[in-house]
Order: C-alpha cells, then structure tokens, then sequence
C-alpha cells in the first residue's frame, strides 16, 4: 500500500505523517522507517522508529531513492512501515514525472508487504491523476 499526504507548503503535512509514524510504531508487529532530507524531526519521533536523512547517504534521484528502498528491505525483512517526508526536496524531479517511480515503489509495497506513506509539498493544481489515486483521507 502507498498512501500520500499531499499539499501547499504549511498545510500540516509533516505534523500529519509524524501523527502516522508514531501510531504506526505502537501497534506494528515489524520495524518503522522514517525518511527525511534534514534531522529537524528526529526527536519527534518514537525511539523505536529508525530515522533515516536522505541528505547523508547521498539521496537526490528517483532511482537512489527506490535503490535505498531496496537496501532497507534486504537489510530488514521485518520491515512494515515506511514513512517519507519531504519526498522533492530529496528526488529533486517534477512530480509529474514520477509516475514509474510511483508504480515501481506500488510493486515494491506488494512485494515485500510493506506499507510507504509519502508526503508531497506542491501546488494541488499539479496534481498529477497517478497520484490523485493514492491520497490518503484527511482523517487518516
């Protein structure tokens, strides 16, 4: 499953995903992943979620991104949740050209049964229909 936050800068979706990782931690039976391109966030996560600044390992493409997914699952196969924040600040590519990226994490989800939570700052008239599809609820 992937699911998407999706707004204008200052709609409260960082609030929103941290909301989800930390109730996410309380009731997995696997591991959480958090990723982020700064730290600002860090301590306002559970200590049992490993925190992951995609800035450090060099993260600035489409491909480095699915290939750190990649990595986490190899390395974990407990693996449940992952939560990314600030997704283009980090991928660095228009949204509207992402929809491989977006269909390889969905097989990616089904195939290692782990569920990604995205949140997306753009303007809602670039919305592109690929990702309309996988916003999450606002009571979510």
């Amino acid at each position: 499953m992937i699911g998407v936050i999706f707004g204008e800068k200052g709609t409260g979706k960082t609030k929103r995903i941290l909301h989800l990782a930390n109730k996410a931690a309380k009731e997995a039976k696997g591991s959480v992943v958090f990723i982020d391109n700064d730290t600002r966030y860090m301590y306002d996560l559970s200590s049992t979620i490993r925190f992951i600044n995609a800035t450090e390992y060099g993260i600035r493409s489409p491909k480095m991104l699915y290939g750190l997914l990649c990595g986490l699952s190899a390395q974990d196969f407990d693996l449940e949740y992952i939560f990314i924040d600030g997704f283009l600040n980090f991928v660095q590519h228009d949204i509207r050209t992402l929809e491989g990226l977006f269909e390889s994490m969905a097989a990616y989800s089904e195939r290692h049964h782990v569920s990604i939570v995205i949140s997306i700052t753009d303007k809602a008239s670039g919305l592109p229909s690929f990702i309309e599809k996988l916003l999450l609820p606002a009571d979510e």
